[in-house]
């Protein structure tokens, strides 16, 4: 039996509210030396409230409760005071700044000094050492906005390495990364363990928990569940479920019987160039069909070219054209603009919606309408009870765990903001609705209820596209799936016949290696002249 560990942090009955909110309510949670701690919780729970509270972005005084850090109660007013003493937390949306370089970034607010200026020569020197420490290898002089978002994460860290940590925070560190930078990264936490380096974890990827952490507390509604011992409690995927949840989930995926109608909806020939570079293209000839009723998977390693094939559908909002016919219900349509996408029936949720989807200035009334105002408006003027009214349904609908849908949507959990963007475009009344990394960042219940809307849009006769890097996801979701390899759909699988292995070949493969033998309908002729006298 491996030794006891003595405590490094002792939260002791943290409550926590905000106006008509109680984030935290009497919450309790002991970490101990050299271990990974996981907090796990449906959105909302609180962890990354109480992760603010022991950082000090929530100030002493600003909660009641008691900690206690290192055997000695600490009081944190600013972020600074809890660095001070080891504790450094590493946000979701990565604190860096994207024209400055590797070294400026670790070392900013914290540069080495000499003779009063600072000491460039050894901050660069440092940053090399730092570095090695969390496997980036890289010129520190290069620029974070040339780095990928997993090298950034690793930035991150060694950040957080330059202020002398103790206690290691990170919230939701791998739901950006792609399979390999999360591999990276869980070793990185496994070799700060054997150095003695204290982490505590926020993840919605329960896989990862049960691979990584040594204790995992649960938190509910703001308070604390239970904490479990991984090696002596037994603990499992459903067991860390049923307690986030108060249940059992018998399935992650809701029960559904597909009523799969006629093709509507068919790109031939989709070819797009990247907005930067003439000789790069992101889509290479795609073509590709959706049925109503049916939930259409995109599958695809980062950088394959998922998002960039549906960005240039939704009116050419990422590359430059250069051919391809898009065709809705037979006839030919032309997506020349955003509003020509909402106008023909198209609606795009993306996979960044704190840039993208949101305006986290808004309300979530306007953020739920904004797509279509028209819908709202009587002679050009939006009619504020229309608007609540539409706003209030849709929270009741998507089940939007907020008190008022006057609030801000930069209140809201990150599952809440996800269904704001989904009602945002089930307002415009889509036929198609294309959705990538829908369920990125939230937690299974939250997955759970959106894969039910999913359902419900496709029962309702639409079709929805799933662009997700997730492949269990896509194979319990989807009727078919696509497969994209550098800008090229090499393959499309029938559900029956999905599985990683299958769809992991043809996600690294050059050339189409499987098709269905569905075959559209109703579509216009194909000829090669009429491809080339026509366009978008």
């Amino acid at each position: 039996m491996t030794p006891t560990r003595p405590n490094l942090l002792e939260m002791r009955s943290i409550t926590k509210t905000f106006p008509g909110v109680t984030a935290l309510a009497d919450v309790n949670l002991v970490v101990r030396e050299g271990e990974i701690h996981a907090i796990c919780g449906e959105n909302g729970a609180g962890k990354s409230t109480l992760m603010k509270v022991l950082s000090g972005v929530h100030a002493y005084g600003s909660y009641s409760g008691e900690i206690v850090y290192r055997g000695e109660p600490v009081r944190f007013h600013d972020i600074r005071a809890s660095e001070q003493a080891g504790i450094v937390i590493i946000h979701q949306e990565l604190a860096l700044v994207p024209g400055m370089s590797i070294t400026e970034n670790i070392f900013l607010g914290n540069e080495p000094r000499r003779r009063g200026a600072i000491d460039w020569k050894t901050a660069q020197h440092r940053a090399r050492e730092l570095m090695e420490q969390v496997g980036l290898r890289e010129d520190p002089d290069t620029l974070i906005k040339d780095i990928g978002v997993g090298k950034q994460q690793l930035v991150e860290i060694a950040k957080a390495f330059a202020k002398d940590v103790k206690l290691l925070i990170l919230d939701e560190p791998t739901a950006a990364l792609n399979e390999d930078d999360s591999r990276h990264l869980l070793d990185l936490l496994r070799g700060f363990r054997e150095r003695g380096i204290t982490s505590i974890m926020i993840s919605h990827k329960l896989n990862e928990i049960e691979a990584v952490a040594d204790t995992i507390t649960i938190l509910r509604d703001g308070r604390t569940i239970e904490s479990l011992d991984v090696r002596e409690d037994g603990v499992d995927e459903d067991r860390i479920v049923r307690g986030m949840v108060g249940r059992e989930l018998a399935s992650r995926f809701p029960e559904r019987t597909p009523d799969i109608g006629e093709v509507f909806f068919e790109v031939r020939d989709w070819t797009v160039r990247h907005p930067a570079s003439e000789e790069r293209m992101v889509c290479k000839g795609s073509s590709f069909h959706v049925r109503r009723g049916e939930i259409v998977g995109f599958a695809g390693l980062m950088g394959a070219g998922r998002t960039e094939l549906a960005m240039s559908l939704f009116g050419r909002s990422y590359g430059t054209w250069l051919s391809g016919r898009v065709f809705k219900d037979g006839e030919e349509i032309r997506l020349k603009t955003v509003a020509d996408a909402i106008r023909h029936g198209l609606a795009y949720v993306s996979e960044d919606r704190k840039s993208i989807g949101l305006n986290l200035l808004d309300d979530i009334k306007t953020s739920m309408v904004s797509a279509k105002l028209s819908k709202i408006t009587r002679r050009r003027v939006i009619d504020p009870v229309r608007e609540h009214r539409v706003a209030e349904e849709y929270r009741q609908s998507l089940r939007i765990k907020t008190p008022s849908v006057d609030e801000g949507v930069v209140k809201l959990s990150g599952g809440n903001q996800q269904k704001v963007v989904l009602a945002k475009w089930m307002f415009t009344d889509p036929d198609l609705l294309i959705l990538d990394e829908p369920t990125r960042g939230i937690d299974v219940g939250a997955k759970f209820e959106i894969y039910r809307i999913i359902q419900q849009l496709v029962a309702q006769g639409r079709g929805v596209i799933v662009i997700s890097s997730e492949l269990p996801e896509l194979i319990g979701l989807c009727d078919r799936i696509y497969t994209v390899f550098e800008g090229a759909i090499t393959g499309e699988v029938a559900r029956a016949d999905a599985d990683p292995e299958v769809l992991m070949k043809q996600m690294t493969a050059t050339k189409k290696t499987a098709t269905t033998t569905i075959a559209p309908t109703k579509t216009a002729p194909t000829d090669t002249a009429t491809k080339k006298s026509r366009t978008p």
